[in-house]
């Protein structure tokens, strides 16, 4: 919990003890040290203030005369109750402190103790509440990046994702992530299924578009032997094979109608007859979907099951084509070139500015495979350490930049992609000119640039980073 958060909320902390100078003297000292503290005298209120899970610390003197302190902590400690426990002795051996410790206190202090003792206990065990907080909330984030790895991508539009990845990961509902060809549907939902509770048990993969009916309905749901021509043997299906993990089909769209329906049979029940089986069996599985197409214009034109797409759709994640997170494909093409020099004798080091920007005004047809395609072959092929413009394919040069003209379009599709992009590419440049004036005029100060135009200095700072713009300069 950060400095300025745990100013602001006092810890509670509840005395039970006995005897009335030693309880009052304590709440006095600990309220002068700023915590919020309760006392109770009689121990069976004392017992029912502790069950009520609100304290962050519990001191509990162990002769009590209506029940005995060690209940008390047993009690708290089975219960589940997270307040920390000190106790407090009179008798403080060996053996006592040892009892205490067995059962769940985090330290004893014995009497008689100064104010001084009291507050070095006491603040010792916050400060190892709040490093045991720190790492529950760094492991967690550890886990969260490493659920993420492999994804790249600091724009809005990939921010979203994030976002619906961590709300949806540690659910069990099924998602269809839709996006086009090479836009990296796959890696989303192997961040999914790293983030979920179920991270330590398979995740199949089926490519659905790669396999005749027949042969699909085989791999997702197994068979029996002499089933069919060709079946030598029974096999399990992947639906059996990634059993309390994940399943994940990609492009559903080309699983036909009759399979479709079995497929929905098996997601509704939970259970799975083999080809050519009379029994059927359970299964346990969390199952993605990636589709190309748009699954609802599929089911409007009768080719794709309505029942089998809601069942399915969940939670939609919508996977942005490159052209629209142009903004990534810096940090893309550093990553794909380190990727590429960690595995390869290579000279090339680096990506010229010029090299850059044409990549960025590129509208990237093949997406992210595309891409990184690319910049191996580049890289391989550059025989300098700085990857410039004339090393880039011709049809990227002619995309825009010092080097080429503009290429024009040969479709009504490719002509839409286009205009799209150059209303962006007109957009951000207003956008970075207008930023670099606010900078200028605020003297270099960030703060002051931002209040001046209007704008949350985070979103500042955000689009200055977008556009890599150097504060430093201004």
């Amino acid at each position: 919990m950060p400095d300025n958060a745990r100013q602001s909320m006092k810890r509670k902390i509840l005395i039970i003890d006995d005897e009335p100078t030693i309880g009052t003297s304590v709440k006095r000292v600990l309220e002068k040290e700023n915590f919020d503290v309760a006392y109770q005298q009689n121990a069976e209120y004392g017992l029912k203030e502790a069950l009520s899970g609100e304290y962050d610390l519990i001191l509990l003197d162990l002769l009590l005369p209506e029940i005995e302190g060690m209940d008390i902590l047993s009690a708290v400690k089975s219960k589940g109750i997270k307040s920390e426990v000190i106790i407090i002795t009179g008798y403080a051996t060996v053996q006592t402190a040892v009892g205490a410790m067995k059962l769940g206190a985090i330290d004893y202090i014995s009497k008689p103790f100064s104010p001084d003792e009291l507050i070095i206990n006491v603040n010792k065990v916050f400060q190892h509440l709040d490093l045991r907080n720190e790492n529950i909330a760094l492991k967690k984030e550890l886990n969260l990046q490493e659920g993420f790895k492999g994804i790249i991508g600091e724009s809005a539009a990939m921010q979203k994702v994030f976002t619906l990845i961590k709300r949806v990961a540690p659910t069990e509902c099924n998602v269809v992530i839709t996006g086009e060809s090479g836009t990296g549907k796959e890696v989303i939902a192997k961040a999914i299924h790293r983030s979920s509770l179920r991270k330590n048990q398979p995740f199949i993969a089926c490519d659905c578009s790669a396999l005749t009916p027949t042969l699909l309905e085989s791999e997702l749901f197994g068979h029996v032997k002499g089933s069919y021509s060709g079946a030598i043997s029974t096999k399990q299906g992947l639906f059996e094979i990634a059993s309390n993990g994940t399943l994940f089909l990609d492009e559903v769209s080309n699983i036909d109608l009759e399979i479709q329906g079995k497929l929905l049979r098996v997601l509704e029940t939970r259970k799975l007859r083999r080809v050519g089986d009379t029994v059927e069996r359970d299964i346990n599985i969390r199952l993605i979907a990636a589709s190309n197409q748009d699954l609802a214009k599929m089911v409007e034109a009768g080719d794709f099951r309505n029942d089998l797409y809601y069942r399915l759709e969940v939670m939609p994640i919508h996977l942005p084509p490159l052209r629209e997170r142009h903004e990534d494909i810096f940090k893309l093409v550093n990553t794909f070139l380190d990727h590429v020099k960690r595995n390869s004798e290579i000279r090339a080091r680096f990506f010229s500015a010029e090299a850059i920007e044409l990549l960025e005004r590129y509208t990237w047809p093949g997406n992210i495979r595309e891409l990184k395609n690319l910049v191996e072959r580049v890289a391989i092929l550059c025989d300098a350490e700085m990857i410039e413009a004339k090393h880039l394919p011709e049809n990227i040069r002619k995309t825009g930049g010092t080097n080429g003209g503009i290429d024009i379009p040969s479709t009504w599709e490719e002509f839409k992609i286009y205009k799209q992009q150059v209303k962006n590419d007109v957009v951000s440049q207003i956008e970075k000119d207008f930023l670099i004036s606010a900078l200028k005029d605020g003297g270099g100060n960030i703060s002051k640039a931002a209040r001046k135009i209007g704008m949350q200095r985070t979103n500042f700072h955000s689009l200055l980073k977008k556009y890599r713009i150097d504060v430093k300069i201004y």
